[in-house]
C-alpha cells in the first residue's frame, strides 16, 4: 500500500470519531469525509433487540440481588462485563462504523472482529443467560427450564457449545462468509448482510463459552488450544487477504476509487485488522488461560472450579 493511500485510508476511518476534526489540517481529509456515510443507523429490529437485552438483563440482575445479595450469583465484575459488550455491541451495529462497512472493506473487518473479539467475550462474561431468566416471571421461569432440558433440545445443544462444535462452528462461519460470492452477497442483500452479522456473533458467543467456560484443568487445556489454533487460522485469513496480489471484492472498488486508493489498499488495511489486533485478542485469552493454569492449586488440580 502505498503511502499516500494509506495516509487516505487511517484519515477515512479517523472521520468515524470526528469527521471534521481534520478537515483543517488536511485538505483531503474534508472530501473523503464527505463522500462517507458517517450516519447513525436506527434499524427499528436492532434497537428493539438491544434494548430488551438490556433491559432483561438489568431487571433479572436486580430481582437476584434483591433475593440473593448485591454481588452474588453475578458478580459486579460480570455485570460490568455486559454492560462494556453491550455498549461496543451499539457501536458496532448502531454507530457510523456500520454504515461506512457498506463502503470500505476494512470498516467492515473492524466491524467483525469487533463483535468476534471483543463484544462477544463481554458478554458471556456477564452470564446474560442468568440474569435473563431471573427477568422472567416464576412460571415462566419454570416452564422455560423444562423447554431447555427437553432432549430435543439439551442434546444439539449440548454439541454446539461443546469446546470442539463451537470452535468448528465459529471456524466455518469465518471461512464461509469470507468467500468472495458469500460476503458479495451480504453486501447486495439487506437480508444476507444481516444473517452474515448474526452468524458471525452467534458462532463467536458459542465459542468463547464453550473456552471460558472450561473449569476443569484438561478442559482448560484443550480451551487453551483451541486458542491457538484459532489464533493461527484467523491469522491466515488475514494474511490471504493482506498479501493476495488481487482484491476480492468488487462491490469496494467505486469507494475506494472514489476515495483515492484501490480496492486492493483497503484490503490489506482490512486484513492487517484480522490479522494483527485480532490475533492478539486471541493470544492475550491464551496467555490469561495459560496463568491462570500455572497458579492451579495442587490439591485441586483434576477437580472443578468456578469460573
Amino acid at each position: 500500500m502505498g503511502a499516500l493511500g494509506l495516509r487516505r485510508v487511517i484519515y477515512a476511518l479517523a472521520a468515524l470519531e470526528s469527521p471534521r476534526a481534520f478537515a483543517h489540517d488536511v485538505d483531503e481529509a474534508q472530501p473523503i469525509a464527505a463522500q462517507l456515510d458517517l450516519h447513525w443507523s436506527y434499524e427499528p429490529w436492532v434497537i428493539a433487540c438491544l434494548a430488551l437485552s438490556m433491559a432483561a438483563y438489568a431487571i433479572g440482575l436486580t430481582l437476584l440481588w434483591k433475593q440473593a445479595g448485591r454481588g452474588r450469583g453475578i458478580a459486579t465484575r460480570q455485570a460490568l462485563s455486559f454492560l462494556g459488550g453491550w455498549l461496543l455491541l451499539v457501536v458496532a451495529l448502531v454507530s457510523p462504523l456500520d454504515g461506512l462497512g457498506s463502503q470500505l472493506f476494512s470498516a467492515h473487518m473492524l466491524q467483525h472482529e469487533l463483535l468476534m473479539v471483543v463484544v462477544a467475550p463481554l458478554l458471556v462474561l456477564g452470564r446474560p443467560l442468568a440474569a435473563w431468566a431471573w427477568a422472567l416471571p416464576h412460571g415462566w421461569r419454570r416452564r422455560v427450564g423444562g423447554a431447555f432440558h427437553h432432549p430435543a433440545w439439551r442434546s444439539p445443544w449440548k454439541w454446539i457449545t461443546a469446546p470442539l462444535g463451537a470452535w468448528l462452528i465459529h471456524a466455518c462461519a469465518l471461512w464461509l462468509w469470507h468467500v468472495p460470492a458469500w460476503f458479495e452477497a451480504a453486501l447486495a442483500d439487506k437480508a444476507v448482510h444481516t444473517a452474515q452479522h448474526v452468524a458471525f456473533l452467534f458462532s463467536a458467543l458459542l465459542f468463547w463459552w464453550a473456552a471460558l467456560g472450561a473449569s476443569t484443568r484438561p478442559a482448560q487445556g484443550i480451551a487453551l488450544l483451541y486458542f491457538f489454533t484459532t489464533m493461527l487460522h484467523t491469522g491466515a485469513l488475514g494474511a490471504l487477504l493482506t498479501l493476495s496480489p488481487v482484491a476480492w471484492y468488487p462491490s469496494y472498488f467505486a469507494t475506494t476509487t472514489a476515495l483515492g486508493w484501490s480496492g486492493l489498499e483497503d484490503q490489506q488495511l482490512g486484513g492487517l485488522v484480522m490479522w494483527v489486533p485480532a490475533g492478539l485478542a486471541y493470544l492475550a485469552a491464551g496467555l490469561a488461560l495459560t496463568a491462570r493454569l500455572l497458579r492451579w492449586p495442587r490439591s485441586t488440580r483434576g477437580g472443578a472450579t468456578a469460573l
